[in-house]
């Protein structure tokens, strides 16, 4: 698979990105909550490296797509379908996702999310795996902490455009 986002541009929002996206899977588990630290602290990822990793007007370019899908987030909450922490995470992460590889990282992050579903669904019914972490509220709640699969996407996604540039 080819990505239009070159190996480049991924390895330099890899490093930073990586660890904000597994604070965010660990909070969702843990908490129920994407912290709004952490979805700042994403974006200020993307507004530094951004200007040393891409060109200017892709740059630029790039925050519209925080914008659009911010929006498309607070529909998808309002409708109940996501979190509002979900929503502003996935418009934080947006500008890191090449426009051209916009159905690629959609179908990515639905596998993600099925597989994601799956592994936690079938750990929470296993009481040792729940004991490793007796406090998570994930392990009780009906809904489904996203969070894990909207960072796990992002990591994949830019991981795989280092490995197959």
């Amino acid at each position: 698979m080819a990505f239009a986002q070159s190996a480049a541009v991924s390895l330099w929002f890899l490093p930073f990105a990586t660890p904000i996206a597994l604070w965010v899977a660990w909070s969702d588990m843990a908490r129920m909550k994407i912290p709004n630290k952490a979805v700042m602290a994403l974006v200020a990822v993307y507004a530094l490296v951004g200007l040393i990793a891409l060109p200017l007007e892709d740059y630029l370019w790039r925050f519209a797509h925080l914008a659009v899908v911010l929006v498309i987030g607070f529909v998808a909450n309002a409708a109940r379908l996501l979190g509002a922490g979900d929503a502003k995470f996935a418009a934080a992460m947006a500008p890191f996702i090449a426009l051209p590889d916009a159905v690629t990282f959609i179908y990515l992050f639905a596998a993600t999310l099925i597989a994601g579903f799956a592994v936690h669904r079938l750990a929470r019914a296993i009481p040792m795996i729940r004991g490793l972490a007796p406090g998570w509220e994930s392990w009780t709640r009906k809904d489904f902490p996203m969070g894990l699969c909207l960072g796990s996407a992002l990591v994949i996604y830019l991981a795989a455009s280092v490995l197959t540039g």
